[in-house]
Formats: C-alpha cells, structure tokens, sequence
C-alpha cells in the first residue's frame, strides 16, 4: 500500500471545511490564522503560498504578515504581542527558518501556547510529553493519522525514530508512545541503525539523508513513513528522494509514503486542523 499523502490530506481538509461551516453556521465567528514570513527565502514562500490556498479552502480568514530580513528582534516580538491580543487571531505560524540575528526559540515562545499552532511552544511540548492535550506539531501530527488509517491499534508494536528533532523526531516519539508502542530512538551517533530497523514495525525516518534506509533494513509486512527532503543531482537538475529507498523498500511493506506526495501535503492538512482546533479552544467549545 503506498499511501496517497494528497488524498489523505484531502480528506482531512474537507473535514476542517465541514466543521468550519457548521461553526459559522452557529456563531457567526471564523477561526483566523496569520503566518509571518520574514525575508525572502523562496522554499519559505512557497511554503506560505500552499499553506495560504489550503487555508482558503477549508474557510480559514489567512493572512500573511511579510517582513524584510533586517527586522529587528524587538520589533518581530511586537509583532507577536499583538497578534496575540487580536480575537479574530486564532493561530499564529512564523515560518522558520529566521535571519541569523534573530533568535529562533525566544520568538516562538512569545507567541500565547493557545495560538501556537505549530505546536513548539514549550508548554505544548511539556502538555504532548505529559500526555495532556495539546497542540500537536503538524509534521508528526500528519505521520501519527497516516500510520492510524493503516492500523488503528498500535498498543505493543515496536516502532522505530530516525532523527531526534524538536520538530520531528520528539513529538512522534512522544504521539506513539501514548499508543502503548515500544519507541526507539535513532540518530548520527547510534551504531546499529540498520540492526534496530529490522526490528521495527512502524518506521519513521526524519534524518534528512537522502536513501538511508534500504529494503534489507526493513521487517516485512511494517509500516514506514518517510519525512525526508532531499536534493539529489542528476542529468540536467535535481530530483527530490526521501530518506528511504523506495524502489528497495516498497516491496516489503504493509504501506509506505512516497517522497513527494506523502507528508508534505498532509502537515499543511493538520495546521488547518490545529487552527480549528485553537479556535476552539479560544471560543471554550465543547469537545
């Protein structure tokens, strides 16, 4: 089964659309976002232009606040405050990565934790790790509803991290682990990969190296998501693989995403649920 990341993602939007019309419907309120893109860096635009449309669609009011690359840190954090008092606000994204004299980490942490809805905030992390509600980073969030539309029940499987990031690797583990699997966690310095690989049968590689894992690294009948982007020369240009070996790998499989078509579409997806999801927790509705 190779899983159809456009498809899913599909799906899910038209889920967010559903909800936000029947919350129109009923209060007359829309769920707002705002994405602060500062300089001109052209896979942050472009980003920002898809996360843009799909917010459209579904009926989010999506607004981007663009800011040259010498803004100053003070002013950036201004920027937030506001935002954070605004009530048609829902949720707030600064796209990273920012310029090299603005610190990344302090920013994110001035944005108010029920607006965050990339999920960084140091006390979404802590309320993801403590197993409280909380908003979810959209990557992992995206990975951990694809892995369930395959299976439902995960309690006991072994399941296998490549990549240790804050943005990826921590917050999948921490989704799976809440889903009673046995996690394991690889990265550069540990010495068996492919040996704990084997074992596995949920895979998530996040490593950023482009065909890392190989068929021979993979239990037959797993599951293996691949988040990886990578550039790879060839004849005339470039083509973008993931951090799995599709040809070698897909055999094996009970299913697989593909590299591209498979995270990517669905992580856009699951912002514009977080947004709903932050809406409503602003506007104290019921679950």
């Amino acid at each position: 089964m190779i899983i159809d990341g456009k498809k899913f993602a599909q799906k899910l939007r038209n889920k967010v659309k559903q909800e936000i019309q029947s919350v129109k419907r009923k209060t007359g309120l829309t769920p707002g976002l705002t994405v602060i893109l500062v300089g001109n860096n052209t896979p942050s635009e472009i980003y920002v232009k898809n996360k843009e449309l799909s917010a459209q669609e579904v009926g989010i009011n999506s607004k981007v606040l663009r800011f040259k690359s010498t803004i100053s840190e003070a002013k950036l954090t201004s920027v937030i405050h506001k935002l954070n008092k605004d009530k048609k606000v829902h949720g707030i994204l600064v796209q990273l990565p920012l310029p090299n004299h603005i610190n990344g980490s302090k920013i994110i942490e001035e944005i108010d934790p029920n607006k965050d809805v990339d999920g960084f905030h140091a006390i979404n992390v802590g309320n993801l790790s403590s197993g409280k509600d909380a908003l979810v980073p959209c990557t992992p969030l995206g990975c951990y509803l694809m892995i369930k539309n395959v299976r439902k029940n995960l309690s006991g499987l072994n399941a296998f991290i490549i990549g240790r990031s804050n943005l990826n690797g921590k917050p999948m583990a921490q989704l799976l682990l809440k889903e009673d699997c046995t996690v394991t966690i690889g990265h550069s310095k540990t010495k068996n990969l492919k040996e704990l690989c084997k074992k596995a049968d949920i895979v998530v590689a996040a490593v950023g190296r482009a065909n890392l894992v190989k068929g021979d690294w993979i239990k037959k009948g797993a599951i293996v998501i691949d988040v990886g982007i990578n550039r790879v020369e060839k004849k005339g240009g470039y083509k973008i693989v993931g951090d799995v070996d599709f040809k070698s790998v897909v055999k094996k499989v009970k299913a697989i995403t593909p590299v591209p078509g498979g995270v990517g579409p669905v992580t856009i997806a699951c912002l514009l649920s977080n947004t709903l999801k932050a809406f409503k927790t602003i506007h104290h509705f019921k679950k």
